[in-house]
């Protein structure tokens, strides 16, 4: 059930919001609580919610309120599971390079995930935070979906069918305590804070042409402090698809309505595209030959970082991710 929906969840005090559907310029929203009240409630009956959603969306905004993306939680503020891949190529060869280790042999063959923190997503506009300056704060520009219920030995086809919503992304990473948490052998913990969401979350047929071959086909616009840092095509050179990746996370256990699915850092070998987070472009920098002192910084207290999809019309498909770092000094 894949009916055009663009959805968001409003703050209203309580820690999963409100769901409001919101029309497709972005400037209206209905709250549905006869249907739905959170996003979660949605997905957990998903086949037979989405239809009624899609009928109060056909009877026109007229009634709406104003959307103010300003008063949005992420989409799910808390997630039953939230598991990123890494698809893209040319971001696998750089971060392997960027860690002194080869590219695992079966890179093509079996995707790499690992699972993340769910307790607490955070809004567009939450503030990056961490607790000193030497931690090489970095962010990444991803594209995810949050499918329905996923049946344990889901095919890629069944896998396709529980995608109910794509969201944009910034899984921000600690770079400084990566190596050493995976030299122990056992993960991702404390180099991976919570994750910040775009205020929309839209269904693969609101994207129209743009989402093919399961993936988001337009350039993720990621600026810093105000200035054009990249703007890599999301479906460009990747080893697999959502629906690749959600049948492989299924091969042993199902997954619940509400979990979220992310393609890793987006990344295009045209350097004319930028990177979306500071380390590819740091390993970028370093292959051109510039020396430490002189490559990109990782993020400081008070940096800005924007990350944003439009359409080939200029319309903003999701809204805006738009933080700022605060950095807790002692």
């Amino acid at each position: 059930m894949n009916p055009p929906l663009r959805l968001a969840t409003r703050e209203n005090g309580r820690r999963d919001g409100e769901l409001v559907l919101v029309s497709p310029d972005l400037t209206r929203c209905l709250a549905v609580p006869s249907i739905a009240g959170t996003l979660q409630e949605a997905l957990d009956h998903w086949s037979a919610i989405a239809p009624q959603l899609m009928q109060v969306a056909a009877n026109g905004w007229d009634t709406g309120d104003h959307f103010n993306a300003s008063t949005c939680l992420a989409p799910l503020p808390r997630a039953y599971q939230w598991v990123d891949g890494s698809v893209y190529r040319h971001h696998a060869k750089l971060m392997y390079q960027w860690r002194n280790e080869p590219i695992p042999a079966q890179y093509e063959e079996k995707p790499l995930v690992y699972q993340g923190g769910s307790d607490v997503m955070l809004k567009a506009t939450a503030p990056i935070e961490a607790i000193g300056d030497a931690l090489d704060i970095d962010f990444e520009a991803e594209i995810a979906v949050i499918t329905s219920d996923v049946p344990m030995g889901a095919s890629i086809e069944q896998a396709l069918d529980c995608i109910a919503l794509v969201v944009l992304l910034n899984d921000v990473s600690l770079r400084r305590l990566i190596p050493g948490e995976l030299a122990r052998g056992f993960g991702f913990y404390q180099s991976k804070p919570a994750t910040s969401f775009a205020p929309i979350a839209v269904t693969p047929s609101a994207l129209g042409a743009h989402w093919r071959e399961a993936m988001l086909h337009l350039p993720v616009r990621v600026n810093l402090n105000d200035k054009w840092f990249g703007a890599p095509d999301a479906g460009h050179d990747t080893a697999f698809n959502f629906g690749q990746l959600i049948a492989h996370l299924a091969c042993t256990r199902a997954l619940a309505a509400g979990s979220i699915v992310g393609a890793g850092t987006i990344s295009n070998a045209d350097p004319a595209s930028g990177s979306a987070c500071i380390t590819e472009a740091r390993v970028r920098q370093e292959l051109r030959g510039v020396v430490e002192n002189e490559r990109q910084p990782y993020l400081a207290h008070g940096d800005r970082v924007q990350i944003e999809v439009l359409d080939a019309n200029g319309h903003s498909v999701f809204g805006a991710i738009d933080q700022k770092v605060v950095i807790h000094r002692k």
